[in-house]
């Protein structure tokens, strides 16, 4: 799976979006607030640019067809759900918009993922994707989402991710198989990737968590936000955990793009007594 490094144009709050433009030795994301009343009442959009922290200043406002859109070019968010910011990393960047404060949608580019195939590859034709991560706190925790995807082509995903380094890192995914069904995805980077389907999903949503406890790493997948399955158990390097960033991603290994959208984030401190027993 190869990712094309493509021009894209602006980002805009429709279904049909790409990612940003891609910005040469500077990863960025762009947020935009429209300067009118939020559909939730006494709330105005234009808070959520408030709640991205170190902002630059090159920010400016566009009238585009009598609207009015504030463009702000970001290095860190800040959900209320977490105790960490989370910051741009990978190329090219996806799009991304915060809505009512809580609600994050990644936009994949074309041909974006995280994978080195077992099989080998071409060292320089590794492919990459934007995503947002944070170096979490010290100690065990677990991080929730629920994660809906516009499934459009093979592979594209929605995902929780664990990254350590270059080449280690682990992908939570809820994604879509060959066999074009929305399936639970695992996949664990120490070199090279290996590739774990689990269970296919009937709709487009489903609920992820990874949980650190001591040294190891869990991925659960439920249906419900209730009951959780465990999919993988695994420990990543032998660097201490604490170093690890977690985070979200959006992936369209063969596709033209696809829109991510983590909601109900939550992040609590300690792991569950028994990783098995659905808790």
């Amino acid at each position: 799976m190869h990712w094309s490094e493509r021009h894209h144009g602006e980002h805009r709050e429709s279904e049909s979006q790409t990612g940003p433009r891609r910005q040469p030795n500077r990863p960025a994301l762009r947020v935009r607030a429209r300067r009118t009343a939020s559909r939730v009442p006494g709330v105005s959009r234009i808070s959520r640019v408030s709640r991205v922290s170190r902002v630059s200043r090159v920010s400016r406002v566009r009238a585009r067809r009598g609207r009015l859109w504030q463009t702000s070019r970001v290095t860190a968010l800040k959900l209320p759900g977490l105790p960490f910011a989370l910051e741009p990393a990978g190329s090219p960047p996806p799009g991304c918009r915060v809505r009512h404060g809580v609600l994050l949608t990644l936009t994949a580019a074309a041909g974006t993922d995280l994978f080195v195939d077992p099989a080998g590859a071409d060292p320089g034709q590794v492919p990459d994707a934007g995503r947002l991560v944070g170096l979490p706190p010290a100690g065990d925790f677990t991080l929730a989402a629920q994660v809906s995807v516009e499934f459009g082509s093979m592979y594209d995903a929605g995902v929780l991710l664990v990254h350590a380094a270059e080449r280690q890192w682990a992908k939570l995914c809820f994604e879509y198989s060959p066999q074009l069904r929305p399936t639970a995805v695992t996949v664990v980077t120490r070199g090279t990737s290996d590739d774990c389907n689990s269970f296919e999903v009937d709709g487009n949503t489903l609920w992820l968590r990874i949980t650190r406890s001591g040294a190891a790493w869990a991925f659960h997948a439920s249906a419900d936000g209730a009951w959780w399955r465990l999919l993988r158990y695994f420990a990543l390097s032998a660097d201490p955990a604490e170093m690890v960033r977690v985070g979200f991603l959006a992936q369209s290994p063969t596709g033209e793009g696809c829109a991510a959208t983590f909601d109900h984030i939550t992040f609590r401190a300690g792991a569950p007594e028994n990783l098995r027993d659905g808790s």
